[in-house]
């Protein structure tokens, strides 16, 4: 039994050395990132014991996501599939005035064809807590259903279930988020958004006390 487990998709992070820009990079810094695998990393180091759950292609860049993150101590329960793709992201790094940019490419990856039914939901209902992002369903229809289910499935098994917000402008837009993520709030015991988000996404005003109320 896990003390958390986490679900979500985990990239490939692509950087160029230094402020360099990608149209120029001659060579990249490659690693795993993911909000929800971060999580389970933290809380690792943390001394609790994590799994992260997902969907990952078996392909060379499918283990290279699992490989790096299991050596970070944490326990990986991932769906292997046949279909689908690696997601990846490209991060430049600049300060003022370029600033970084993120470029995503992550069409077509295995885990958006995510069903709840392919993961063992006894881990979840066993689990602490159950951690999600709002990443997730932003990234297709299915796995809008899929975070709604696994969130059901961890309430129905007295998990408590904590939920980043983490709006994305650049997976959807406001009201699009909006729609989707208020619908799961009934199934969430810890909500964490920034303030940015609840003004932008939600159209609250106010200080952070006064949003945190609302």
């Amino acid at each position: 039994m896990s003390d958390i487990v986490t679900f979500g998709e985990t990239m490939l992070r692509l950087s160029p050395p230094g402020d360099e820009r990608l149209e120029n990079a001659a060579e990249f810094e490659v690693r795993a990132a993911g909000a929800e695998s971060n999580v389970a990393i933290a809380a690792s180091r943390l001394g609790a014991s994590a799994t992260w759950l997902s969907k990952v292609p078996e392909t060379a860049l499918g283990r290279r996501v699992v490989g790096e993150l299991r050596g970070h101590g944490i326990e990986t329960d991932v769906v292997w599939s046949h279909r689908g793709r690696q997601g990846t992201y490209y991060l430049e790094h600049a300060g003022k005035p370029r600033g970084t940019n993120v470029i995503y490419d992550r069409e077509n990856t295995a885990v958006s064809t995510a069903e709840a039914r392919e993961f063992d939901l006894d881990r979840i209902r066993n689990a602490q807590v159950f951690f999600t992002t709002g990443i997730t369903p932003a990234l297709s229809s299915t796995l809008r259903d899929t975070t709604l289910n696994l969130l059901k499935a961890a309430r129905k098994g007295g998990t408590t279930t904590a939920f980043d917000f983490n709006y994305r402008r650049k997976l959807w837009s406001p009201d699009e988020a909006r729609e989707t993520l208020t619908k799961l709030f009934p199934g969430i015991d810890v909500l964490i958004i920034a303030a940015r988000d609840a003004r932008t996404v939600l159209g609250f005003e106010g200080d952070p006390r006064q949003l945190a109320h609302k």
